[in-house]
């Protein structure tokens, strides 16, 4: 019988009975039983992995629920624990003599990420940590109340989308002073939960050892074959590459459209004769994706058949859920779960087709050995789920029809192209906050403005007077809840790009590269898994030319 989602259930785990499973794991390990040990741990991560992300799951979908809120809690207060178990068994068997039997048994990849998971906990920062994801989960609970009035409907900031993308100018602008009125009436408060966090995290890192969290934070995010000063000079690639190529796209919106100047709530207003949208709900979309991916690829059309029918997707946006998307895993069950909020915008096909390129890796590489391979660092999943973006790219006539499909593409193309500079800022403004901890609140805002004229300078806030001082990040999350996670999406989208260019001369050859790359999952570090797919690493110098050579040549057609 198929798997549901409605049937996936998890004891939950307590300290007692976890101390008691790790007292049995380290048992094995003092009679000699490596191999038993490492299988018996396997099990116990995975089960406590699909707890955590059921918990996480269930609060997302409606944080006003308060027994969600609780087990949260819960959960909040336990993963420390839970941390402090799983890193003593790393360190146990790192300090074994039989270095290549270990490698042997596990792969020498995940050997080198348990060198550096050590280096991240010390039961001196339990409580930081618990504390860490209290303050996140705030965050998330003031956006998720958001009440956002216009044109006599009440919506919330999922739901603001659609307006902000209006053909009418007038719309546009006042869906942004909506918004932002929104982020300044709790901006005080934005600005208290991210200060707490950013000194939490700095005296974290101090505790263990180092003079900043950055190097912390880039551990944290397990990056064994990259660090900041590689993601600097990518940052400067884009600059010198991509800001160039898209204030020109911005200089031929503003003369197409007869504006004087482009202003803030222009810039989301891709398309002049309006961003093509679904061409159809919620429903449409959901039943159209099945005629999408079989013509793909039969493995990607059986894989959606069973996460629709199994009851694997929460697409609606409703009162209370979170924002965003994403796409979480039960690696007890090797199937994993979209979360998303359509709102009748170009998003719902981004954001779908995106978050299910997630999914399929996760389930391509469901027979990975080790819970450890079972998803890549982020980076590289992220090439997963951006590659699909690009691979779909010759199905759209199904999901906005026939006259609006290749707008759709030039849009698409034109979006991502103009995200790297936005990208690069985000994570450009976190290096520069945990250099500087103790900076006030108004100084990391002139910073994120300073930073914005550099990366993006045709922006222009106009009469919007929140973000013109520089709150624009606030409405960022992975800011407040994963930091320095927001480059992974431009360095994945360098390489998603590549699939694309790739793709327009031999796409089934490209389709295959790609699930191939699916079912790799985490086996290898991010620049390893790059050159399997025979993709150029994002920081080899140049690695943006051929894609944005592509792009201007696609755009001048």
């Amino acid at each position: 019988m198929p798997l549901r989602f409605a049937d996936i259930t998890v004891a939950t785990p307590t300290k007692d009975s976890l101390a008691t499973r790790y007292q049995a794991i380290e048992a094995l390990l003092e009679r000699g039983a490596r191999a038993q040990a490492i299988e018996a741990w396997d099990k116990v991560r995975r089960e406590y992995d699909s707890w955590s992300a059921l918990v996480s799951l269930r609060f997302q979908q409606d944080t006003a629920d308060a027994e969600a809120k609780d087990a949260r809690d819960y959960a909040d207060a336990l993963s420390p624990e839970a941390t402090g178990f799983e890193v003593a068994v790393k360190r146990r068997l790192l300090a074994d003599a039989d270095r290549a039997g270990l490698e042997a048994l596990v792969g020498a990849h995940a050997v080198r990420l348990w060198e550096t998971d050590v280096t991240t906990f010390d039961p001196i920062i339990a409580k930081d940590l618990e504390e860490e994801s209290k303050l996140g989960a705030r965050y998330t609970e003031i956006l998720s109340a958001a009440k956002l009035e216009i044109n006599g409907q009440t919506v919330n900031l999922a739901g603001i989308e659609p307006f902000a993308q209006d053909l009418d100018r007038e719309t546009r602008h006042r869906a942004e002073q909506v918004r932002w009125a929104f982020f300044e009436a709790h901006g005080a408060e934005l600005d208290e939960i991210y200060d707490k966090l950013v000194k939490l995290r700095h005296g974290m890192a101090v505790k263990l050892g180092y003079d900043t969290y950055t190097p912390l934070g880039y551990r944290r995010m397990r990056r064994v074959d990259y660090d900041a000063t590689d993601v600097a000079r990518y940052r400067d690639q884009v600059a010198d590459h991509v800001v160039p190529l898209i204030a020109k796209v911005m200089e031929v919106r503003r003369r197409e459209n007869g504006w004087d100047k482009i202003q803030f709530w222009d810039e989301s207003l891709t398309d002049s004769a309006g961003n093509p949208v679904p061409a159809g709900d919620h429903d449409f979309l959901v039943a159209q994706a099945q005629t999408m991916f079989d013509n793909m690829d039969k493995r990607l059309g059986d894989f959606y058949r069973l996460m629709n029918e199994g009851g694997f997707l929460d697409l609606k946006n409703r009162e209370t859920k979170a924002g965003g998307g994403f796409c979480t895993s039960f690696p007890t069950h090797g199937v994993p779960f979209i979360f998303a909020n359509f709102n009748g915008t170009d998003h719902d096909i981004k954001v779908f087709t995106h978050e299910m390129g997630h999914a399929f890796q996760n389930w391509e590489s469901r027979h990975q050995p080790g819970v450890d391979y079972l998803w890549p660092t982020m980076e590289a999943a992220e090439i997963n789920s951006m590659g699909l973006e690009f691979l779909s790219h010759p199905q759209m006539e199904l999901m906005v029809g026939t006259a609006a499909a290749d707008r759709f593409r030039r849009m698409h193309l034109i979006d991502s192209l103009a995200f790297l500079p936005y990208g690069v800022c985000v994570d450009h403004f976190q290096h520069e906050v945990y250099a500087r901890p103790d900076m006030t609140p108004a100084e990391r805002h002139a910073v994120w403005r300073e930073l914005e004229q550099r990366y993006m300078p045709w922006t222009d806030y106009g009469d919007i007077a929140y973000p013109e001082k520089g709150g624009r990040w606030q409405a960022k999350r992975h800011i407040y809840y994963v930091p320095f996670y927001y480059i992974d999406y431009t360095l994945a989208l360098c390489c998603a790009m590549q699939f694309w260019v790739k793709s327009r001369h031999d796409y089934q050859g490209t389709l295959e590269a790609y699930v191939a790359l699916c079912g790799r999952g985490g086996s290898a570090p991010f620049q390893e898994l790059v050159r399997s797919a025979g993709l150029v690493s994002p920081f080899a110098p140049g690695a943006l030319a051929e894609v944005v050579a592509e792009a201007e040549k696609v755009l001048a057609a």
